[in-house]
């Protein structure tokens, strides 16, 4: 029995979505995309199909759906890959905050606050099993009130692999942005070091690259590579170094191109609103809506 990882990387979303296998049938999903135009406003199964067609190919049964957060720059595939597999569509449970912050913003009074949209709310250090694996909760809040990290242990002895979504990226991109509703760069930096504590040889899953030119995009890196070179959370960065970096940084950062379709959607756990009179789903956008 081992532990086996796939990634698949979204290049129009920068997202890398994760298959877990324990080596005897079983597998979790985390952060699978579901492809959307916001021209057309149609969406485009074709990158969970990618991720469809893994699972099918080596016989898989998927156990698990899991978000890492509500994600403000894909649509999620989870509700595609459940419709077709079945599984637990999980989330941190602390995604009421984000539910409540967005049921706001978009005025979406319809939508229940209470994380009942999800099949299973993690709370911090929640164990669960994925076949054979033991997999843990890990809640790393910062970017997002509901950020959770998944950590998996190898049965074969090898290191453990930690899925933690938005909370870094690969070292030489550095970290998460703070500002979004419930945001919070000091808090991240505490998550942040939460998961650098971990063994150095330990394998960080990410969930997000945006390779500089002459680096193909990467979907793992080690608690070493990054206490040595994360270029705003090495070792020897202090607190109030990184966050005045990651305020100033986050300053200047536009919203995610695909943020209001994406939240509408995440917040509902990847699914559209209910369709209107006429049958068809809308997203709605906030226009000249005040700035709190």
């Amino acid at each position: 029995m081992s532990l086996s990882v796939h990634s698949f990387f979204d290049a129009t979303t920068a997202t890398f979505s994760h298959v877990i296998d324990d080596g005897a049938g079983a597998c979790a999903v985390i952060d699978p995309v579901l492809g959307f135009d916001p021209q057309s406003g149609c969406t485009d199964a074709r990158p969970v199909e990618l991720v469809a067609a893994h699972i099918q190919a080596q016989g898989l049964r998927v156990q698990w759906l899991l978000e890492t957060h509500v994600h403000a720059d894909h649509l999620s595939g989870a509700p595609w890959l459940q419709g077709r597999f079945g599984g637990m569509l999980a989330i941190g449970a602390r995604v009421t905050e984000v539910q409540r912050a967005f049921r706001d913003v978009f005025n979406a009074q319809d939508m229940a606050v209470d994380g009942s949209q999800f099949d299973r709310l993690f709370a911090d250090g929640d164990a669960f099993a994925i076949g054979r694996l033991q997999a843990q909760a890990l809640h790393v809040p910062g970017h997002t009130p509901a950020d959770m990290a998944y950590r998996i242990a190898d049965p074969a002895g090898g290191p453990d692999a930690v899925f933690v979504g938005d909370t870094l990226f690969m070292p030489d991109l550095g970290t998460a942005r703070c500002d979004f509703p419930g945001g919070d760069a000091p808090t991240l930096f505490r998550s942040i070091r939460r998961l650098l504590a971990l063994p150095p040889e330990t394998l960080l899953h990410v969930c997000h690259d945006y390779p500089p030119a002459g680096r193909e995009a990467m979907g793992s890196t080690t608690v070493a590579q990054q206490r040595a070179g994360n270029i705003h959370a090495r070792d020897g960065v202090s607190e109030a170094d990184f966050v005045a970096l990651r305020e100033t940084h986050d300053a200047t950062l536009a919203l995610p191109a695909l943020m209001l379709p994406s939240v509408q959607v995440n917040m509902r756990a990847g699914r559209l609103p209910p369709p209107e009179a006429n049958g068809i789903a809308y997203l709605k956008i906030p226009v000249d809506r005040p700035r709190d």
